[in-house]
């Protein structure tokens, strides 16, 4: 008797295994939109938004000393590059996103002697929408009024939910 149990077993796992494999070749009416089979290729990155992309900055900028740059204030973790561009009227910054937040930054303050500089990263929690479990690393910029010369800047971070 027990035989026929294992028997019985085997058969539907045969039949089970063999039937996954198999593709139909129809659809039944009502099932929707035929989807057409799985591409192996990768689409190509989207085109940059900016004069230069996400992870390199504009040709003829240089990385700011970093005995110029104040980065207490900033995570250990946290990057830490800070890049001016040739006229001197432009900081960029590698800043620190993930998921559904959106880094940005603004310029608090500027005098003769130090920029104030904000990196923040805005989180928006919309009702529905799942969010990635990823840490990106995007270039981001803000004008200066003056150039920088041998002004020291200091980097502050904020965490903002919307």
């Amino acid at each position: 008797m027990r035989w026929k149990a294992t028997l019985a077993g085997l058969g539907i796992v045969l039949v089970t295994a063999t039937a996954c494999g198999q593709r139909p070749e129809s659809v039944s009416p009502g099932a929707g939109p035929a989807l057409p089979p799985p591409s192996m290729s990768v689409p190509p990155p989207p085109a940059s938004s900016g004069p230069w992309d996400a992870q390199t900055p504009p040709a003829g900028s240089t990385l700011v000393p970093a005995a110029q740059v104040d980065n207490s204030k900033l995570p250990q973790d946290y990057p830490h590059e800070v890049y001016v561009s040739a006229d001197g009227k432009a900081l960029y910054f590698r800043a620190e996103e993930g998921g559904c937040g959106r880094a940005s930054a603004d310029v608090q303050q500027q005098d003769t002697q130090q920029i104030v500089i904000n990196l923040r990263e805005t989180q928006s929690h919309m009702q529905g929408r799942m969010c990635t479990m990823d840490i990106r690393y995007p270039l981001i910029s803000v004008p200066l009024s003056e150039p920088l010369g041998n002004r020291k800047i200091l980097l502050l971070t904020l965490k903002e939910n919307r």
